[in-house]
């Protein structure tokens, strides 16, 4: 996940006005965008502010005489997945800065596609160039006309990369939606972030209009992840254009699955009041369901609307207040009376499923530890080394119960895709806001 990114994450949701906080949610931003710092790949800025990590992955890309050094790991594990990181080698437990096992390239081409992988990378290249827009317009023109590129690329040859690399891929990041969802947000996002030009807009705009319905965005979707953007992409469209206003029944409908007591309601939540999924990684649901009750209300309130939920009108001040809920059950208002972000508050995980903050840094043990030798760290009943400032792990599980141990990857593992939904909430929290009472 890239600066663009985290910016564009931010922008996204920052709004007008004032509420009191029940937390530091200011702190708890600074510390969100700093976990992104621990999981830097490639040489190390001058600003760097994670003083335990040094660089690492320098030669990635050189077996394919392609320069691929730098971007970021995309959870505890030292590996660059281009689906989920976009949203943003398994074997050994050592530090990144460690590694000398064969780093393998993957590509998606023409014969073997990756419409899904290929259209995130557009939708993020697009998010990217409008946050450098006036800072740096020539670099944002750069970006656009690269996610242009990739967009058509991603349309031309369609496929999806868990066919295409299924052995490589699977189980790990597969994609299990397909590839429908990737190109509407790809197109989505660009339509937001071509030049003012009607010409230019009017290019995405007609290419949803005549794939939406082929493409899926007329389904009731319940999930937003990494790997499903349909809810997501439906509520985008809907608020972008008076002739996409059709989706606003099926984004109202995700809305009222997710409020307790409403007529659609089926989600399930913990006794404490957390949204729950699935055990594996549960708080990447959490903060990207945050993120988009957030966005949501927001549109709500600036076109004075209301979710209709059956015969309910449900007002965006119920959606704040979900997500607020959602957001500080994560910074400790849980039945553990724990902070499932690392570092914040008096009590956290301290045995994160993360291998470099999980052994000594370089600069306290410079010799190498190998692939092999690692894994006494990981098994190790000793806190951490490092304190991952910001990192949220997965969290507990539906009866709010947590294992706060290495070996529990499903609990105890933080990804850059939990963060980043949740530094949007954040700002939001953090800032100047409405809790909206239309």
């Amino acid at each position: 996940m890239s600066r663009a990114c985290l910016l564009a994450a931010v922008a996204v949701v920052c709004l007008a006005g004032r509420e009191a906080a029940a937390f530091n949610y200011a702190d708890a931003l600074d510390k969100a965008i700093l976990f992104f710092e621990a999981q830097r790949s490639g040489k190390l800025p001058p600003g760097q502010r994670v003083a335990w990590r040094a660089d690492s992955g320098l030669s990635d890309g050189s077996a394919d005489n392609v320069d691929l050094a730098g971007g970021y790991y995309d959870a505890g594990d030292n590996v660059k997945f281009g689906l989920p990181m976009a949203f943003t080698d398994h074997r050994c437990w050592e530090r990144p800065e460690d590694m000398d096992t064969p780093r393998s390239v993957y590509k998606v081409t023409p014969q073997s596609p990756g419409s899904d992988v290929a259209g995130e990378t557009a939708a993020a290249l697009a998010a990217a160039s409008i946050v450098f827009r006036v800072s740096d317009p020539a670099y944002s023109a750069k970006l656009l006309d690269a996610a242009q590129q990739v967009f058509d690329f991603a349309d031309k040859y369609r496929g999806s990369y868990s066919d295409s690399l299924s052995s490589v891929v699977c189980p790990f990041y597969c994609s299990y939606s397909g590839y429908h969802d990737e190109l509407l947000w790809a197109a989505s996002w660009l339509h937001l972030a071509s030049p003012p030009s009607p010409e230019k807009k009017d290019v995405y705009l007609s290419y949803i209009g005549s794939n939406g319905h082929a493409l899926g965005a007329e389904q009731d979707d319940f999930t937003f992840s990494w790997d499903d953007k349909r809810v997501a992409t439906k509520g985008f469209l809907q608020s972008r254009a008076d002739g996409l206003q059709l989706y606003k029944a099926h984004t109202d409908n995700y809305i009222c699955s997710l409020i307790p007591g409403a007529n659609g309601f089926q989600s399930q939540y913990t006794p404490g009041g957390l949204l729950f999924k699935e055990g594996d990684s549960n708080m990447q649901y959490v903060t990207s369901t945050a993120f988009l009750l957030l966005t949501y209300a927001k549109y709500l309130s600036s076109n004075a609307a209301t979710v209709s939920c059956g015969s309910t009108a449900v007002s965006p001040s119920t959606l704040v207040s979900l997500a607020k809920k959602q957001v500080d059950y994560i910074l400790g208002a849980n039945p553990a009376a724990m902070s499932y972000m690392v570092g914040f508050g008096a009590r956290y995980p301290r045995h994160v499923h993360h291998r470099g903050a999980s052994m000594p840094a370089v600069r306290d043990h410079p010799a190498r530890i190998g692939c092999d030798e690692g894994f006494r760290y990981l098994h190790s009943p000793e806190p951490d080394r490092n304190v991952l400032v910001g990192a949220v792990v997965g969290g507990p599980d539906g009866g709010d119960g947590f294992t706060d141990s290495r070996d529990n990857y499903a609990q105890a593992e933080p990804s850059t895709y939990t963060n980043a939904p949740l530094v949007g909430a954040l700002a939001f929290f953090a800032g100047k806001h409405k809790i909206f009472t239309p």
